[in-house]
């Protein structure tokens, strides 16, 4: 493990009322402790975990919008908002990696045409002559290794079940030599054994246990009992 902790600096606010420090879980005194290789944000839309991790890959001096140190390219609101109000504390820092965020990949693909002697670590092929999840996956299959923190923002946006299940064995497989962070809200990912995984509808952020989350407890009362929940969904009032 490399990235230890994160620290809201507080002192460096400008305004509390603003975003992104009017976000509950920052406003709270966002402060974060990793003790675990895989770590998961868990939370409704809004709750601040793209936030976070767009701040953390900030202060990795990946691209904001998707890719690592070495990556240049320009993205409509790319910068991170609250990137210069957190600290990081690593042990040992490390400089390799990559962030992730599925909903800028498709530009962070446009990019890599443009250079196309840099195609040779995603697969040798453009990822936009594959599918969003092949794309996905030639990503992680190519990019990912050893002794680098990989910050991935909903990869499963993209990825079948089964497709998840193939990112989860990528994990397994570089776990030992590499830290992740991942914003989810998949149930099949969020089940990785021992994860760390951290609840941003709770204020301070805080742990949750993996049957705790909202994510398996819908799912599993869905599967368990698919007519029951959909006929109070469809209920009249």
């Amino acid at each position: 493990m490399y990235l230890r902790s994160l620290e809201l600096l507080r002192g460096n606010i400008p305004d509390r009322d603003s975003y992104p420090f009017s976000i509950p879980a920052v406003r709270a005194g966002a402060s974060l402790s990793f003790r675990s290789n895989v770590t998961f944000f868990v939370g409704e839309n809004g709750s601040g975990k793209s936030t976070i991790l767009e701040a953390i890959a900030y202060q990795c001096g990946f691209h904001t919008a998707g890719g690592g140190k070495n990556n240049y390219y320009e993205v409509d609101a790319s910068q991170s908002a609250l990137g210069d109000y957190i600290r990081l504390s690593w042990m040992p820092k490390i400089s390799n990696g990559f962030f992730m965020r599925a909903e800028t990949f498709y530009h962070f693909a446009s990019y890599l045409d443009t250079m196309p002697e840099g195609l040779r670590h995603y697969g040798g092929r453009s990822l936009h002559e594959q599918s969003h999840g092949e794309a996905f996956l030639s990503l992680f299959n190519h990019r990912f290794g050893k002794k680098a923190i990989y910050l991935l923002d909903e990869p499963e946006a993209a990825l079948s079940p089964a497709r998840q299940l193939a990112l989860l064995r990528i994990i397994k497989e570089l776990e030992n030599d590499a830290q992740f962070i991942i914003a989810t809200h998949s149930p099949i990912l969020l089940g990785y054994p021992d994860a760390q995984i951290l609840d941003f509808d709770t204020h301070p952020i805080a742990e949750i246990r993996y049957e705790d989350t909202l994510h398996y407890i819908l799912t599993r009362r869905f599967l368990e009992n698919r007519y029951r929940v959909l006929e109070e969904l469809f209920e009249e009032d």
